[in-house]
């Protein structure tokens, strides 16, 4: 096994991690070693695709991501398993070519399955629940070096998929999957910002998977609508709700998957980038809060409030939807639920000045951040708006009594010691 110094930063470049010690582990068995081995504490590193020090210890990072993945589909059960550090388009490419399809993708294909379903992120889709509600089974390297698995029956399991990391190193994830299936991406353009707020079941339940593209202080939004393609179904009008369809993308880039309404098979329509492309814009920032879907005309406009003091300092805000689940601390927990999305263009100072202030905008709407992006929520307010929070943290240090998978990050937060 590989071992090599730090520093090395997130994806975006917003965190340069601390952790004096990497390993690249090959194999299960050296995960294993790695952490019966370890100098001080210990964390699993993905991808990094988080935008803070989330993944980063005092002590050792473990990256699974040269782990083989070694996919196991199991047709009767309709799951497949796989390695925790595989990309999530990888792991599309492999299921296509069987004939078989995730329910749902994020944005970017770039990230890995481990982590992305470790923190509750998500596609869109009012009906659709996020990528953590497909797991059905984890393996995972737990405090002492053993290799622990569990299943969607064993007690608890709602408490251990979206986990931060606290559980232990992930190996193995297994998700649920179904026959392929073709999508469709249809743009429109000049949506007005009351038509949205006065009816959004309107633009968000549209589509299998509906996005919103917007400017706080513009007077209309876009919308990419995502819709399954079976035998007989028509086309979409040129004008919906005001606006027209659009052939060319939303944003003119290379690196979108293909729009104009051309069906393709899931897997190249469902995430906004291509796999071989660069995700996003790259050099950026990512905030994301949920608040109830019922709550998302105010929501929204409590945010417009801010919006001359956001858009100067923003690439684009993307709305999505998440249908409610039972994960503890999934950002649907309990309640259907509204994405607020901010891609921030690189002005870490202006942005950290902001977001006591989004925050404080929203905070009557009981919003929850994405653990992966920048928030400014302490301890205590994270306890209030996830009603399972103090069972997680019971949990991991049920699992974890020694902190072996703790870091700053988890102990401001409030979920661990």
């Amino acid at each position: 096994m590989a071992a090599s110094p730090a520093p090395l930063t997130t994806w975006a470049g917003t965190h340069t991690f601390a952790a004096p010690r990497i390993a690249h582990a090959t194999s299960v068995e050296q995960v294993q070693d790695a952490v019966r081995s370890r100098e001080g504490r210990v964390r699993a590193l993905g991808t990094r695709h988080s935008f803070h020090d989330l993944a980063d210890t005092d002590g050792t990072l473990i990256t699974v991501t040269g782990v083989d993945p070694a996919p196991v589909l199991d047709e009767v059960a309709g799951t497949v398993t796989v390695g925790g550090g595989i990309r999530y388009g990888d792991l599309a490419l492999w299921l296509e070519e069987r004939g078989w399809a995730l329910h749902n993708m994020g944005s970017l294909p770039h990230i890995s399955v481990a982590g992305a379903t470790a923190t509750s992120t998500h596609g869109s889709g009012n009906t659709l629940g996020t990528l953590s509600t497909a797991v059905r089974g984890l393996e995972f390297v737990d405090a002492t070096g053993s290799l622990r698995t569990l299943g969607a029956n064993d007690t608890d399991f709602a408490g251990y998929v979206v986990h931060l990391g606290a559980i232990g190193i992930v190996t193995r994830v297994t998700l649920a999957v179904e026959p392929s299936y073709l999508v469709r991406q249809d743009a429109y353009a000049g949506i007005s910002w009351d038509t949205l707020l006065g009816d959004p079941e309107a633009v968000t339940g549209s589509g299998y998977s509906v996005s919103v593209f917007a400017r706080w202080t513009h007077e209309t939004v876009a919308v990419i609508r995502k819709n399954r393609v079976s035998e007989g179904s028509g086309d979409l009008p040129e004008t919906w709700l005001g606006a027209g369809r659009l052939l060319a993308p939303i944003i003119d880039s290379d690196a979108w998957t293909e729009q104009g309404g051309v069906p393709g098979p899931w897997l190249h329509r469902m995430p906004h980038f291509k796999l071989e492309s660069t995700p996003s814009v790259g050099d950026e920032i990512q905030t994301e809060y949920f608040v109830p879907r019922a709550d998302g005309p105010d929501a929204l406009r409590a945010v417009r409030e801010l919006g001359s003091r956001i858009d100067p300092h923003l690439v684009v805000t993307e709305l999505r939807t998440a249908a409610a689940d039972d994960l503890w601390l999934s950002g649907a927990y309990g309640r259907d639920t509204l994405a607020i999305h901010f891609t921030w263009l690189p002005h870490p100072d202006a942005v950290a000045g902001l977001l006591p202030d989004i925050e404080r905008a929203l905070a009557p709407f009981d919003a929850r951040p994405h653990w992966g992006k920048w928030h400014r929520f302490t301890a205590e307010r994270l306890a209030a708006v996830h009603p399972r929070l103090s069972d997680s943290r019971e949990l991991f240090a049920r699992l974890d009594p020694d902190g072996v998978f703790a870091n700053a990050h988890l102990e401001r937060l409030g979920l661990r010691g």
